[in-house]
């Protein structure tokens, strides 16, 4: 594995590895010395609750709930489709460890369903362990009526139902997160760029940054924006080419040898926050591949929730 940290991270490499490193020399680096610490399962286990985004007003139906579907594919690893019925469901943070800070959660799916548990309430239930009070987003996606910017008007709905809640929940209005895994990421890093949401701390796994054909997930661009989007549009949404000097702090996460979206989306990202002078850490691994959402196993990636945690800590978003 091989981190780095931006230019005002008190311990940063940026100024050792110049920025136009390629991802084969930066893993030819990595050197396996991180300890890992396995994660506990979850002592803290309050319902969570589920809060509708809109109203059937503003969904502009009625029967919104008769189209889900849920896939089974084993344990802890559903997929939903078909979603009409926009929701956030909230996991509580442990009160014995309650720090205020909240986070929203973007489940991947290449814009076309949602893996709901293991990069949903696997993770929410972990953020909800450590003191975060955490919601899983389930938006609609899947292309047609809800391509761009569906996804998006979800995504800022739930940030601010979270803060909408601020007092109920004990929450701090200036620490609040946003998170996505592949698709889910370029949700979340459209979140954490967007200055309307201003959201306080993104943390990107191993995300979909751009729509550049050469590096990004076609189907996720395709769900997203239809088949033949405009060269504007396609500039836009690719959210590298939004980072400016307003966008939040980024934790980043993504393997080398990841198949459906190549780790030049998270290299991107980094590049332009250290261009921007945005604090950014991003951590590559050689192997992992895709999809790899919150396992407790005992594989050098496995031990990304750790980082984020120690993250979190040197940003003073956790105890």
């Amino acid at each position: 594995m091989i981190s780095f940290l931006s230019t005002n991270h008190p311990t940063s490499f940026a100024k050792a590895l110049p920025m136009n490193i390629s991802w084969k020399f930066a893993l030819t680096l990595a050197v396996f010395t991180a300890t890992w610490m396995p994660l506990s399962t979850p002592a803290h286990s309050a319902e969570p609750e589920t809060l509708q985004l809109w109203t059937d007003e503003e969904l502009g139906s009625t029967e919104a709930d008769d189209t889900e579907v849920l896939h089974d594919r084993g344990e802890r690893n559903a997929w939903v489709t078909d979603i009409l019925r926009p929701t956030l469901t909230v996991y509580h943070a442990d009160p014995a460890k309650h720090s205020g800070t909240s986070i929203v959660i973007c489940p991947g799916g290449g814009y076309g369903g949602l893996a709901i548990d293991k990069e949903g309430h696997v993770v929410a239930e972990w953020f909800a362990e450590q003191g975060v009070t955490a919601g899983v987003l389930k938006y609609r996606c899947g292309g047609g009526a809800h391509k761009h910017p569906i996804p998006m008007g979800d995504a800022r709905q739930a940030v601010k139902l979270m803060r909408d809640h601020d007092d109920e929940w004990k929450l701090k209005t200036d620490q609040v997160g946003i998170m996505g895994f592949s698709a889910g990421g370029h949700l979340a890093s459209t979140i954490a760029t967007d200055p309307q949401t201003g959201v306080n701390f993104a943390a990107l796994i191993y995300p979909v940054i751009s729509l550049d054909k050469a590096v990004t997930h076609g189907g996720s661009k395709k769900n997203l924006l239809g088949e033949s989007p405009s060269d504007e549009l396609v500039h836009q949404m690719s959210r590298d080419e939004q980072v400016s000097s307003s966008t939040c702090p980024t934790f980043l996460v993504h393997a080398g040898d990841d198949k459906a979206v190549p780790v030049e989306n998270s290299l991107r990202y980094y590049s332009a926050c250290i261009e921007h002078d945005v604090p950014a850490e991003m951590h590559l691994f050689p192997t992992g591949g895709h999809g790899f959402g919150m396992f407790r196993g005992d594989r050098p990636v496995d031990q990304w929730p750790n980082q984020l945690k120690a993250w979190l800590q040197l940003n003073e978003l956790l105890d």
